[in-house]
């Protein structure tokens, strides 16, 4: 899907969902959210200051786009976007849709009990859903 290399650990923790123009869209592997991370196709980036300023102006329009999208067709009372980066140094950004009463809520969902992974037939739904929302981004369909 892409020609970075991933972290081992975004590996192990995601599932791969699709490609936008500058980012690898993958789906965390935890059911109690939507969870979705972006990760840019350049080496070397830890810091999101280390790609360009059009590169840096494409991830927030790639989390903005996909982030109101997310929000208006599952339905949210906030969405959280945070690059940590403390244990995977890689460049990625997490667009957590949250609800209020949810497994973490009103506090951040890292650390928060144990993840609920995906079963294949909740996987390939959720995979759906949100493949049909990127398609339904003009912005971002076709590039």
């Amino acid at each position: 899907m892409t020609d970075v290399t991933l972290d081992p650990r975004l590996i192990e923790d995601t599932h791969p969902v699709t490609e936008l123009p500058l980012c690898q869209l993958r789906l965390m592997d935890d059911t109690r959210y939507p969870w979705l991370v972006l990760i840019p196709r350049r080496t070397g980036a830890v810091e999101v200051f280390d790609m360009s300023e059009d590169d840096q102006q494409q991830l927030w329009r790639e989390a903005g786009l996909l982030g109101r999208a997310l929000k208006e067709t599952l339905g949210g009372d906030k969405l959280n976007i945070a690059t940590l980066g403390n244990m995977v140094p890689q460049l990625h950004l997490h667009l957590v849709l949250r609800r209020e009463g949810d497994a973490a809520w009103p506090g951040p969902v890292w650390g928060q009990g144990q993840a609920e992974p995906y079963d294949l037939d909740g996987l390939a739904a959720m995979r759906d859903r949100l493949l049909a929302i990127v398609d339904g981004i003009d912005e971002l369909r076709g590039s």
